[in-house]
């Protein structure tokens, strides 16, 4: 039953049980019927901290009692847990010896917000991408010693995507010594979709398998051989809809379903499938949110969190902007755009809230396609629309897309479909770290031809670049970051751009600052400040070579800005024009470093990657006096 938690968050309640675990070997010293007492502690902790830290709550709270029992039953660290995606792991990481930096959660130089393996022993697998645990635990199933059992533990949602398949079948032609714990609670982020999503829920459904042999009854009953034959092979029939069949046709020995909060009943299942050779397939049955009210009511809202109030599970007061976000701007233009031509269709791969599909969903339901967890399949499916005539937009993050490069390369770049790619999350994340920043979409895409890439500097112009994007008849992206922009009025009209065409913001002598994106506003600053040319680019690809060639005539010095990674960026498509041209007018690349930038807030990781106004300052200071130096000693 759902129960409110009561206590200060301000406060350190006491927690008997759990004050005395410092690592899974003390849980181990536990009775078993104290285990549904630390089931509570343990969901209680997790509340008070997120709340006070923000970060994944549902996930983690869904599956409190499962993983007190997979720490109760096997010898962790030397038995391995592979979590899947991993923000359900806050309880893992407090049982494991990481309680007392808790409140660091997913802040700068603190606990990342998912497994970790530089962070513990105990994350075996580092994640944040989902699908991606069956195929590491096989892979460690076949390297272990005999005295080692390997569990992976992956969501519903997550078994939406081929990559989970793919480890299944391997997994079982090998007979591989591993454990799968599916843990169900019939949502991904967003709601889980598909139709083996829905394979799965309908088989808990005790009235369809009667309804079903009911039904087969009396369709057959007019065909006495028939009717006959299917009473012979009942139990055959009544295999098919029942959740053994597709896990064992894979080579899984299939249990259940159990109940996923029966603490003790899990460790008495548990225990008896670790003597057990596997493969083995267990199916537990959760509910996301569990045991915190607000949670289970609203598992979207409470899924990732800012600091809440734990009484209310509202968010705290924070003065937050009324400037609409980027996604908002997103949401909003695809639905204007569905209204003006139906041949827009709007696909994501489960990400309907993140990406703003909310209200295109809910006035374009016929045009709207949520894939579930299958980044490939979406680009693929938005390829074959656009050949049926659709013009289709894939709304997906930077760091997803990452996962349908081949697709695409080969499905839309190749055939310049015209597919629009609104790419959300690019450049830093922040707290979600280096598995969720949008580092190299630039350099990614910047090299296939036919690709239009546009990278806004405000809102108003992401408006305006989507629509460009739509109109061009080949494939187009425009990527845009997380948050808000910098405040621009956006026009409710919309007026496809020149491509390729850039715009100079502040006219000065001497040095030339191109910005693209995010970069356009401090350089703006920087530039108007000590009288730099300012330019926003707009345009990755194609780059405007007339306005380039102007610009290196004109000036001694060119410094590139941009939120991507400088290898291959955008700089580096620049530095590569000027170059093939002859010309010799320097080029200085100005981006993010070549490291995985670990998590913190946005602005903490801008300063740190030198982005922020003073960062750029520095760096362009130093490439004028390096280039001054340079031209004193040539006389």
């Amino acid at each position: 039953m759902a129960y409110i938690l009561a206590f200060n968050p301000m406060n350190n309640p006491h927690f008997p049980l759990l004050d005395e675990i410092y690592h899974p070997a003390d849980l181990r010293q536990l009775s078993e019927d104290a285990l549904p007492a630390l089931s509570e502690e343990l969901r209680r902790y997790v509340v008070q901290s997120v709340a006070n830290t923000g970060g994944h709550l549902g996930a983690s709270l869904g599956t409190i009692e499962l993983t007190i029992a997979l720490h109760y039953v096997y010898d962790t660290p030397q038995d391995k847990l592979v979590w899947d995606v991993g923000h359900q792991t806050y309880g893992h990481k407090i049982l494991t010896g990481r309680r007392a930096r808790m409140d660091t959660m997913r802040m700068r130089g603190g606990l990342a917000g998912f497994p970790n393996r530089a962070e513990s022993e105990y994350d075996t697998f580092g994640v944040g991408h989902s699908s991606t645990s069956i195929s590491a635990a096989l892979g460690m199933a076949l390297a272990a010693d005999d005295d080692e059992k390997i569990v992976a533990v992956i969501g519903d949602g997550a078994l939406t995507a081929g990559l989970a398949y793919e480890a299944l079948q391997h997994a079982g032609g090998e007979k591989a010594d591993m454990l799968v714990v599916l843990n169900d609670n019939d949502m991904s982020i967003s709601p889980s979709v598909g139709a083996l999503n829905k394979y799965l829920a309908r088989m808990l459904s005790g009235k369809f398998v009667t309804g079903a042999r009911e039904g087969s009854k009396r369709v057959l009953e007019k065909v006495p051989s028939m009717l006959e034959l299917a009473r012979r092979t009942e139990e055959h029939v009544k295999g098919m809809v029942v959740p053994c069949t597709l896990f064992e046709e894979l080579g899984f020995n299939y249990y259940g379903p159990v109940d996923g909060h029966d603490v003790e009943s899990l460790v008495a299942v548990l225990k008896n499938l670790r003597d057990m050779n596997g493969p083995i397939f267990l199916h537990v049955v959760t509910k996301k949110g569990y045991g915190y009210k607000f949670a289970e009511e609203d598992p979207l809202a409470l899924h990732a969190v800012s600091p809440f109030d734990p009484e209310t599970g509202q968010p705290l007061k924070t003065s937050k902007s009324n400037r609409p976000t980027y996604t908002k701007v997103f949401g909003d233009w695809l639905c204007d755009m569905a209204a003006r031509d139906e041949r827009v269709v709007g696909i994501t791969p489960a990400m309907r809230e993140g990406s703003g599909l909310v209200e295109f969903e809910q006035q374009f339901p016929d045009r709207y396609y949520d894939v579930g967890i299958a980044e490939q399949h979406s680009v693929t499916l938005a390829a074959g629309l656009a050949c049926g005539g659709k013009k289709p937009v894939v709304a997906i993050y930077s760091t997803f897309l990452q996962r349908a490069y081949d697709q695409l390369v080969h499905d839309v770049a190749i055939q310049n479909l015209p597919v629009l790619f609104a790419i959300d999350r690019a450049g830093l994340v922040g707290p979600d770290g280096p598995t969720h920043a949008g580092a190299y979409d630039i350099s990614f895409m910047r090299c296939l031809p036919n690709m239009v890439i546009m990278a806004p500097a405000d809102e108003n112009e992401c408006r305006q670049m989507l629509f460009t994007g739509i109109q061009h008849d080949g494939p187009s992206a425009v990527r845009y970051p997380r948050g808000n922009g910098p405040g621009a009025d956006v026009d409710n009209t919309m007026q496809a751009l020149d491509i390729g065409r850039a715009e100079v913001r502040h006219q000065g002598s001497r040095v030339a600052l191109l910005a693209f994106g995010t970069m356009v506003t401090p350089a703006l600053d920087i530039g108007i400040k000590n009288n730099y040319t300012v330019v926003n680019m707009r345009f990755v690809k194609p780059l405007d070579t007339a306005l380039l060639d102007t610009i290196a005539e004109s000036h001694d010095l060119i410094i590139t800005i941009e939120e991507n990674a400088i290898a291959g960026g955008a700089g580096a498509g620049v530095m590569e024009y000027l170059s093939f041209a002859s010309v010799t007018t320097p080029v200085r690349l100005i981006g993010l470093p070549d490291e995985y930038v670990d998590h913190g807030s946005r602005e903490e990781l801008l300063s740190y990657c030198k982005l922020d106004v003073a960062g750029i300052t520095e760096q362009v200071e130093h490439y004028i006096e390096a280039q001054d130096k340079l031209r004193q000693a040539a006389g």
